[in-house]
């Protein structure tokens, strides 16, 4: 059946999925994620339409603000207080000590004659006793209401009692076409037999969270094409749990480090704290990201070993990982070597540069054969980050120096140029022109001797572009790269115009003494990915870049490409030590191309100012108070101030207050730098759909 790419292709290039880069596991899915009865109970939790970033599983929404809600102390200790007085006048009446007074309105409404000798003095009794009850249930009243003990039932008695109700009271079976473990979607399509085929998988434990997640996705493919019925109905009726499989074969990660919820694609990362500054309806929720939030794009800047990748990055992949077996995303990780992202296992294809025994390796074009294409790509990741400080730099110049010399070798060669021929080309060799020019001359390729013609009178040239290339390429020119950039077929390059297919890729970048080169080549990867995120032709998928450190990454380019994902189903993650990395011009522009922004604990001043300036301004209400010595001018007045004054040791004052709304910083600088306890972060969020949430403090280690 049609699978929608997530079946039996091979290859790296574009159209072609590669297959996992370690053995396959076994096809039994592991116990990494939610089995059986806890699979059952995972369906059924409910999940609310929350604000953005709350974690949706099992939330509850807080009931409505309460501006004037006593503290819990204050409330209880009132109710105690008022509880002994009730108590105290009570037993006073009860056992004498006020005497008869308090029994007046009983004799006053009471006959004489019932409480002599030989009258009614059982009604008499009766009458005293439901005086009692009347006098009882009346303190009951006065002192219930001076201790607030409505509020304290209703706050802490009433939600206790309604929490051992729902433990204790048995729930009713859930109906079939109401019950998420039963696969209401296809009974009502009328297969009510692949359903149940489904649902006795799920009770017996074949079935995994991963494993629903990717059926679904099935599911909905064949909603859309209907002829796909069939096939798919035969799959799942022969591999039940198993079936429409990701083409690794595998079915769950090994390890799972955070808490995921794939049926709302959101991976928990930290609870939301309980801080005045955070809005009500988010202190102490569970905080979550998903493609919702990621399509926007994510910037990270915190100090090294502020959490960011342990903390985001790697539970984030970790997500992504996870949808991209139930064929829902693709996502493509770039690090350090020995950066603890994620195990091999997790991916599909691992590329190693710099390594020999990298089964795969990296295409210096992105599986283009569009020599502009190419040459706009590679000039972004050659001098992209020059632009600003280097007159000489310019990316659409460098584009079409490159593009003059990889149209005609590909004419000629029927291939791109490897890393020294090019190298060899922007230097101006006069061998390799002139194999260019004499092969160029023997075919009808005028306009691409014109286009070699313009090279050669530029090259030499004072401010030429290409002796900038040149000696920018020659960072990949090294003995270490001598086997990879491959372009003759001798070795498996990775192309990522594979996008279109549910992949794992992780990318391991050599920063051992190549840190320039490291950092050439994420310019490079970002460059491709964006072209070839937006280039897609099914975004059905959701595409994810991942860079551990996007350090010299960030271009003007880069930015633009970066705005352009949200429009494609496509997002990118990127991690900062500060802003101090960007450019100057561009740190202003790199936190308003992104939809989410965080700042770590431990964020210089200087970052913190411009976190602030980009999350603006808020109407707070500010109360002043001040206090003026009270000078009296009675006498016994003077006296009791004096008094006053040596048992307190301070004047008496009068207290005057003051309720202003003034106009100030949701977050100030100096309050990102030394406000923000260690393990937290600070977090603006934008959606896909453009809902907003305000900078929220985060508490990651929960």
């Amino acid at each position: 059946m049609e699978t929608e790419g997530t079946q039996g292709l091979r290859g790296t290039r574009s159209g072609h999925v590669p297959r996992q880069a370690v053995p396959p596991r076994p096809a039994a899915p592991p116990s990494a994620g939610p089995g059986g009865q806890a699979f059952v109970d995972w369906l059924r939790a409910p999940r609310t339409e929350a604000e953005p970033g709350i974690w949706a599983f099992g939330h509850r929404p807080r009931p409505p603000e309460e501006p004037d809600r006593i503290p819990g102390r204050q409330l209880i200790s009132g109710a105690l207080i008022a509880f002994l007085c009730g108590w105290l006048l009570w037993s006073l009446c009860w056992n004498g000590y006020l005497g008869s007074y308090w029994l007046w309105p009983l004799f006053l409404l009471t006959p004489d004659s019932w409480r002599e000798a030989g009258g009614a003095q059982l009604a008499f009794v009766w009458a005293t006793y439901l005086y009692y009850g009347l006098f009882a249930l009346l303190l009951v009243v006065v002192f219930g209401r001076l201790g607030r003990w409505a509020e304290v039932w209703r706050r802490y008695g009433a939600g206790a009692l309604r929490r051992v109700w729902d433990d204790t009271s048995a729930q009713p079976p859930a109906e079939p076409h109401t019950d998420p473990a039963a696969w209401p979607a296809l009974r009502e399509a009328g297969a009510p037999d692949i359903a149940d085929r489904l649902a006795e998988e799920a009770r017996a434990g074949r079935m995994t969270d991963v494993d629903q997640a990717r059926i679904d996705r099935a599911w909905q493919s064949v909603r859309s094409r209907p002829e796909r019925l069939a096939a798919f109905t035969e799959t799942v009726r022969r591999e039940g749990a198993a079936a429409c499989a990701h083409p690794s074969g595998a079915r769950d990660l090994t390890v799972r480090t955070a808490r995921h919820d794939l049926l709302t694609r959101q991976v928990r990362i930290g609870t939301t704290a309980e801080d005045r500054r955070n809005p009500y309806a988010y202190r102490g929720t569970g905080f979550a990201l998903g493609p919702g939030l990621l399509g926007t794009s994510l910037l990270a800047v915190g100090p090294a070993g502020a959490g960011k990748t342990g903390r985001v990055v790697r539970p984030v992949l970790e997500s992504l990982c996870l949808q991209a077996l139930a064929g829902q995303a693709a996502v493509v990780s770039v690090g350090a070597a020995g950066a603890p992202l994620a195990p091999d296992d997790a991916f599909d294809v691992v590329i190693r540069i710099g390594r020999p025994e990298s089964e795969y390796d990296l295409d210096l074009y992105g599986g283009t054969t569009d020599p502009d294409e190419a040459a706009g790509v590679l000039a972004e990741a050659l001098i992209g980050d020059l632009v600003v400080t280097d007159p000489v730099a310019d990316t659409r110049r460098a584009a079409t120096a490159l593009a003059q010399l990889l149209g005609p070798y590909r004419a000629v060669h029927g291939r791109f140029p490897s890393v020294p021929e090019l190298r060899e080309l922007l230097d101006g060799g006069s061998a390799a022109l002139g194999v260019l020019r004499s092969s160029l001359e023997g075919s009808a390729q005028a306009a691409l001797l014109r286009e070699l013609d313009a090279r050669e009178r530029q090259s030499g040239r004072a401010g030429d572009v290409a002796a900038l290339l040149a000696d920018r390429l020659a960072l990949l020119d090294r003995p270490a790269f001598a086997d990879f950039f491959d372009t003759a077929g001798k070795t498996r390059p990775f192309s990522l115009r594979a996008l279109e297919h549910p992949l794992r890729v992780r990318i391991d970048l050599p920063e051992r003494g190549h840190t320039d080169a490291s950092r050439l080549l994420t310019r490079l990867v970002l460059a491709q990915f964006t072209e070839c995120a937006t280039g897609r032709a099914d975004r059905s998928l959701f595409a994810c870049l991942v860079l551990d450190d996007a350090t010299q990454t960030v271009t003007a380019e880069s930015l633009r490409g970066i705005q352009r994902l949200r429009s494609a189903n496509a997002g990118a993650v990127l991690t900062l030590r500060t802003l101090e990395d960007v450019p100057e011009p561009l740190r202003t522009a790199t936190l308003g191309a992104v939809g989410c922004r965080m700042a770590f604990a431990g964020v210089t001043t200087w970052d913190g100012a411009r976190f602030a300036e980009v999350w603006g301004k808020e109407w707070v209400e500010t109360r002043d108070v001040t206090n003026r010595q009270i000078i009296a001018d009675e006498p016994l007045t003077r006296v009791v101030h004096t008094v006053r004054r040596l048992v307190t040791g301070r004047a008496v004052t009068a207290e005057s207050v003051t309720v202003r709304t003034v106009e100030r910083e949701r977050w100030s600088a100096s309050e990102l730098a030394h406000a923000v306890p260690a393990g937290h972060a600070v977090l603006s969020l934008t959606t896909v759909r453009g809902d907003h949430a305000p900078p929220l403090l985060v508490d990651l280690r929960e």
